[in-house]
């Protein structure tokens, strides 16, 4: 009976300690050490779609000329120039937007139509330029396109959920998290949700694990595109605690009180059969 004592208050000292050892799961790419490398996929770049917003501005040595093939002026978001010939530009840098229709078209000035959907800013710079060279419109035109509603949407366990713009082609899901604040203690780090607009109401869902660098730079999500979204779940210890004393049984007071109660009862049975 004195063995079954000894080996009760060991099985709940045992307890006791599980319930105070470290979280898992908790700290990003744990198998990165010094001087470890990883290698995404592919490096992703944003290309426009139809309802996307455009400021595309063309800049040549005569602001008369200059002032044809342009709009007026809205606030400048992402900068991609392309020069053609050596002549050097001129004028505020502020053109008015362009929405791309269902088409994917834009009705440009003096030119007409340009089929641009699909094509990164440095593309579509270099195929409005290569219209206005060919076209004997301008000899040595600087255009500029920019983005200007190029935002991601991030819901969940985050510090800051809401929708964010960037500037720049290359975001990636690190940035994203960063720019919301981080996740908090409860977010699932190893199975964030991205859902990735295809167009036409159709979206594809993509899952990522921020506790593996190579998996994660490996995912076609890794790189952001406009209008993504990313929905951080939260963990079994965030969902337990929408029921009443969901938690209670990972505490360690609950673990010392059922330790207590063992411990009494195993006293009292002792008692009894001495």
């Amino acid at each position: 009976m004195r063995a079954k004592f000894i080996t009760s208050i060991l099985a709940a000292a045992a307890l006791l300690l599980g319930s105070c050892s470290t979280p898992k799961d908790i700290a990003y790419f744990p198998e990165l050490n010094t001087g470890s490398t990883f290698q995404a996929r592919q490096i992703l770049e944003i290309k426009v779609k139809p309802e996307d917003k455009l400021s595309i501005m063309v800049n040549t040595q005569d602001p008369a000329l200059s002032a044809l093939f342009n709009l007026t002026q809205v606030q400048n978001r992402l900068t991609s120039t392309n020069t053609a010939g050596g002549g050097a530009g001129s004028g505020s840098g502020q053109t008015s937007l362009y929405t791309i229709d269902s088409m994917g078209d834009i009705n440009f000035p003096v030119i007409g139509k340009l089929h641009i959907a699909g094509m990164t800013r440095e593309q579509i710079a270099d195929y409005i330029t290569e219209q206005l060279v060919s076209r004997d419109l301008v000899k040595d035109p600087i255009v500029t396109v920019e983005f200007a509603n190029t935002g991601i949407s991030i819901i969940g366990e985050v510090s800051s959920p809401g929708r964010y713009e960037f500037n720049r082609d290359h975001m990636t899901i690190i940035d994203a998290i960063a720019m919301a604040g981080d996740l908090t203690i409860n977010g699932m780090r190893e199975n964030i949700l991205v859902l990735r607009n295809l167009g036409g109401g159709k979206q594809e869902a993509y899952r990522v694990n921020l506790l593996n660098a190579q998996e994660l730079a490996s995912s076609p999500v890794y790189y952001l595109q406009q209008d993504d979204v990313i929905y951080v779940e939260p963990n079994n210890k965030a969902k337990r605690e929408t029921t009443p004393n969901g938690n209670t049984p990972f505490t360690p007071t609950f673990w010392m009180s059922m330790a207590s109660f063992a411990i009494t009862i195993v006293t009292l049975v002792i008692t009894l059969t001495n």
